[in-house]
């Protein structure tokens, strides 16, 4: 490890991280970092998992398994429900009208009382089976353009939907689809999806809140797409090295082809690209109850930097950072 890079990850990262792990990649080597953990330790990486399902997505549409203007209806049960009529493109943009979360359904815990029960005991508030994924979305109502305003709609439930309607339009699950299609051909051996706790690897790591309380772990089927993905450090770093020297499948998942958050941030499918002082940074970032994580590419430079942590504080703004500091030498 390059000292001064040791020394920036130390100040930026030590105080509030006392578990991370960290990969930069310039001129397509990979360095690796760990403190607190094995590098083979495997992390909850959240909402870079709706990264891997705009990949998957991008790649499936290459195959012509789907088509951006293919309806969740036609891939999945849904019936005639106002979800079904959603496309798969808006899914991907984060702009169906989709809510964030599941309603919840009688007999099940609402969202409300889910949260609360995170909070109190640090809880999975996720779960669901695919089951019970497709029946809460029956009764989700869409968010119309007007209602809308200017802004996508950041939904979890979107994407969990996305996912595993791109896998059944390739007759498979998610998680076979994940690892025909990604793990296998890039070598993400520590890269999975845990339905439940009894799932978890043997290297699995235990999150931490902001202020160090144990997280139960945020496992299960439904929520895989969206957040429920688990990896290495070593796999995120051959994720990014594959991303960055076109090797990866679906990589024009990355290319933004609508607004995000005004003109300066704009979307692909999932992922996000932002210009700052004068760089072009592809990202997206995680957090779940225990673990952040971020991973960003300057693609004109040729670098990235991959972020995870066990605790839940985030790690964007010294991803960022170091991504700006390797791309300008």
């Amino acid at each position: 490890m390059d000292t001064e890079l040791e020394a920036f990850l130390r100040a930026r990262l030590g105080a509030r991280h006392p578990r991370f792990a960290a990969a930069v990649i310039v001129g397509g080597e990979a360095t690796l970092a760990a403190s607190g953990v094995a590098q083979d330790a495997d992390f909850e990486i959240g909402s870079i998992s709706k990264g891997i399902t705009g990949l998957l997505y991008a790649d499936a549409c290459e195959r012509g398994e789907i088509s951006p203007d293919t309806a969740l209806g036609q891939l999945l049960p849904l019936g005639s429900c106002a979800a079904a009529g959603a496309s798969l493109d808006s899914l991907s943009r984060h702009a169906s009208g989709m809510p964030r979360l599941l309603p919840g359904i009688p007999g099940s815990a609402s969202p409300l009382r889910r949260t609360a029960s995170f909070f109190l005991r640090g809880a999975n508030p996720y779960g669901e089976s695919l089951a019970g994924l497709l029946e809460q979305a029956r009764a989700v109502r869409l968010r119309g353009p007007r209602l809308q305003g200017p802004r996508p709609r950041y939904s979890n439930l979107g994407f969990e939907l996305l996912g595993h309607a791109i896998a059944a339009g390739a007759g498979m699950s998610y998680r076979n689809l994940v690892a025909a299609r990604l793990c296998r051909p890039l070598a993400l051996n520590r890269m999975y999806m845990p339905a439940t706790p009894g799932e978890l690897g043997p290297d699995a790591l235990t999150g931490h809140s902001r202020r160090g309380r144990p997280r139960q772990p945020w496992t299960g089927e439904a929520l895989a797409p969206a957040g429920g993905i688990r990896a290495s450090i070593e796999d995120l770093a051959r994720l990014a090295q594959a991303l960055l020297d076109g090797s990866a499948p679906g990589r024009s998942a990355l290319d933004p082809v609508a607004d995000f958050a005004g003109p300066a941030v704009r979307i692909g499918a999932a992922w996000l690209t932002l210009e700052a002082k004068g760089r072009r940074i592809t990202w997206h970032n995680g957090g779940t109850g225990g673990f952040s994580s971020w991973i960003g590419l300057d693609r004109d430079a040729q670098t990235a930097v991959v972020l995870l942590s066990a605790t839940a504080a985030p790690v964007d703004r010294p991803g960022f950072e170091l991504l700006r500091k390797l791309a300008t030498g």
